[in-house]
């Protein structure tokens, strides 16, 4: 009867263990931008990858996406490295969608601003969306 009370009691504790971990959030939607930013800097294709909805995989398995893309970069390593910083200028986020936009410094004092979609899939945020905005003066504001 002991033996059953304890079972019974380790395998709540058990289930209780799997739903906390479960519904806890993982990263939010600019954490998620300032990422994919970072691993378009470093021309990380697996994180890229990893963070892009099926939106901007164009259709391609894995393999096929890093492959196409070290292929297109091939010899184009001086546009890796880049950022010296990215900054979250907005973030709106929905139960579903989210829109950020970013900010990335560049190391020669210069920036750019990019808008990121984001969605919200099987508990996580992926992105969907990618643009880069218009210049408007693109300078970096003066650091204080």
């Amino acid at each position: 009867m002991i033996a059953a009370v304890v079972a019974f009691v380790v395998i709540a504790l058990v289930l209780a263990l799997v739903v906390v971990v479960g519904l806890e959030p993982g990263p939010d939607p600019g954490e998620v931008a300032v990422s994919y930013e970072l691993a378009w800097d470093r021309l990380d294709f697996d994180t890229l990858w990893s963070l892009s909805g099926i939106e901007l995989r164009d259709g391609r398995s894995r393999h096929d996406f890093m492959a196409d893309k070290r292929e297109a970069y091939a010899g184009q390593r001086e546009l890796a490295g880049l950022a010296r910083e990215v900054k979250l200028d907005e973030v709106l986020r929905g139960s579903e969608l989210a829109a950020v936009r970013t900010r990335v410094l560049l190391r020669d004092g210069t920036a750019v601003r990019n808008q990121v979609q984001l969605a919200l899939r099987e508990g996580t945020w992926k992105v969907i969306g990618y643009h880069l905005e218009p210049e408007a003066g693109n300078s970096a504001a003066p650091s204080t």
